[in-house]
């Protein structure tokens, strides 16, 4: 049996992430001011073929897929990119933070865009705020380092965007904030996991620290569909 993470954009689309989805059936994306990404079923040619009608709304568009796909003709592939999936193994973290976590809100976007343009975490739009959960440290005023929760192929909750400001690195902030989210989707009753870049080693070493293992590798592609193509 495939495994819900085997397809974890197209599962959150129909389960933890319905109210932010647009389209039904064999393909669903999510609203283009909260996140790019696309699901297919089956990634079959009629589901690329259903995701090019709507690309008037969606490009570029981003894919997950546990296996290399044979992308059309007329999608235009902007980069391709090789990532570690992790899910979560370690027990309900109980150490404690010696920095006050903030929970972000919507007086926090300028911050939080101002942030994740600077250290290119994955996409980070207007909206994106709307997945919820979004916690922060900050140093004088200024949000320093940031996390929250997006796609939610239930009962796996996502933890992304993790990011901290190249003046602040090393001070430990990224892991009192994947300690802080690992406990809040626990409570939950979720099963955090996460996504990163199989050459970040540094990052890969962080989440290993805290109880994340991987579970396989999965490819993404940023696609600029051309219709008429």
């Amino acid at each position: 049996m495939t495994h819900i993470l085997d397809n974890p954009i197209y599962n959150a689309l129909k389960t933890g992430n319905k109210k932010l989805a647009i389209g039904d059936g064999q393909i669903s994306i999510f609203r283009r001011d909260v996140a790019p990404f696309a699901g297919m079923k089956s990634n079959s040619e009629d589901d690329f073929k259903a995701i090019t009608a709507l690309c008037d709304h969606i490009n570029p568009v981003v894919i997950f897929t546990p296996v290399k796909l044979n992308i059309p003709t007329n999608w235009e592939v902007a980069r391709a990119f090789d990532m570690l999936q992790m899910v979560y193994e370690g027990p309900i973290p109980v150490k404690s933070t010696t920095k006050q976590i903030t929970d972000l809100d919507e007086s926090h976007i300028p911050q939080m865009l101002e942030l994740t343009q600077l250290t290119k975490p994955g996409p980070f739009l207007e909206r994106t705020i709307e997945f919820g959960n979004y916690t922060g440290i900050f140093e004088d005023g200024k949000l320093v380092s940031m996390l929250g929760q997006r796609m939610q192929p239930l009962p796996y909750i996502e933890i992304s965007a993790v990011c901290t400001h190249p003046g602040h690195l090393g001070k430990g902030y990224a892991g009192m904030l994947l300690n802080e989210q690992i406990k809040r989707v626990i409570k939950a009753n979720g099963i955090p996991f996460l996504h990163v870049l199989a050459d970040n080693d540094q990052a890969i070493r962080v989440y290993e620290r805290v109880g994340f293992r991987t579970r396989k590798p999965i490819f993404g592609y940023v696609c600029n569909i051309i219709k008429d193509a």
